[in-house]
């Protein structure tokens, strides 16, 4: 069995974070974590993890705070791996308040390299990054294929070799992030790698309209409430459960010089490639009866195609997606039904803050 980690993790109390956290726990690794519990359900997350036992110590701390979250890494400075999830993610938001995208995204992925490098210099940075830093480029060469969008340019999906190429400020800002990451390892030694994420979901996902739209349009199917679809709905992502994910970030953690200075493309793969309108046929079939929709213009941002081709990880790490997204939507059903009403109220909790914005 392998030896103990001990873990930074920002952003533990959000979807990822916290099954990330469960999971190194259960392994028997230690972990700080780091959240300023802003998010809605964020605080149930966290609830839920300081109920699992374990060496779990946390700290509530903005990643805006530079001096902040540096303390927290100077006292955890014997830290052999830090994974940074904390940030800003939804495109929607960004565009409306994009000081504030910045400042989360870019600026706090940029304290989280600057306390790694002068607290932990010796762990791996592992950053969450996104399939959006490939912008429109994914959507060259697209058609329709089986009444969805396809590459066949890019059968296996995009590769890391596609030009980044940010189409709003969420993009850039992750995009920024993305480059601090990589180039820490250039400049300063440090072994750093950035995962360019494309669709994760999941039990513990508190999706809404603007992030988390399988988590979310299953939420609104199971209440009965409508929802709205941007675009024709024939857009395609390919789907990862967050299980496997996490594997991947275990793995890095164990083969750090393997990925030091490499940028990752991390998704599900074609085989778990979905449609919107594929998921609301699933949805109304798995509740036996219509779901109730809207069509509306397509968003700033939006990506006809991402799906992410995953044969460099695969060769690098052995790493593989192990969930299919049949498996996995079930299973996301599942835990959405039994937590059904927490759900929904951080959902309208957060539309809420997200109709009435604060200024500042």
């Amino acid at each position: 069995m392998a030896p103990p980690v001990e873990w930074i993790v920002t952003g533990a109390a959000g979807f990822i974070g916290c099954n990330a956290v469960a999971s190194f726990l259960e392994r028997g690794d230690d972990v700080v974590g780091i959240d300023d519990l802003s998010r809605p359900g964020a605080e149930r997350n966290l609830d839920w993890l300081q109920g699992l036992g374990g060496n779990f110590t946390f700290a509530r701390r903005d990643v805006r705070d530079a001096a902040a979250l540096g303390e927290v890494f100077a006292e955890h400075d014997g830290a052999s791996a830090v994974l940074h999830l904390a940030g800003q993610v939804a495109v929607t938001t960004s565009i409306r308040d994009p000081r504030a995208d910045f400042q989360t995204n870019a600026v706090g992925t940029f304290n989280v390299c600057e306390a790694t490098r002068l607290h932990v210099p010796g762990a791996v940075l592992i950053n969450a990054s996104t399939n959006k830093v490939y912008g429109a480029r994914a959507d060259e060469g697209v058609g329709l294929v089986d009444g969805r969008w396809w590459s066949a340019s890019h059968p296996q999906g995009i590769d890391e070799t596609a030009p980044l190429d940010f189409h709003s400020p969420y993009a850039c800002s992750k995009g920024a992030g993305d480059q601090y990451v990589l180039d820490y390892a250039r400049t300063y030694g440090l072994r750093t790698v950035t995962l360019r994420q494309s669709c994760i979901y999941g039990p513990r996902q508190f999706g809404i309209e603007d992030q988390g739209w399988v988590a979310w349009l299953t939420a609104a199917a199971l209440a009965g409430r409508p929802f709205t679809i941007y675009g024709d709905g024939r857009q395609v992502r390919d789907l990862l459960f967050v299980d496997d994910l996490v594997a991947l970030y275990s793995a890095c953690s164990a083969e750090p010089e393997t990925v030091a200075g490499r940028a990752l493309n991390v998704g599900g793969g074609p085989s778990n490639a979905l449609s919107l309108l594929q998921l609301v046929s699933f949805l109304e079939a798995r509740l036996g009866r219509p779901v109730e929709y809207e069509q509306a213009p397509p968003r700033s941002g939006d990506q006809r195609f991402f799906v992410a081709d995953t044969r460099a990880v695969a060769e690098l790490l052995g790493w593989r997606p192990g969930v299919d997204v049949a498996s996995g939507l079930e299973r996301l059903t599942g835990w959405i039904e039994a937590n059904l009403e927490h759900v929904l109220a951080a959902v309208d909790r957060r539309q809420a803050e997200t109709a009435h914005p604060s200024r500042g």
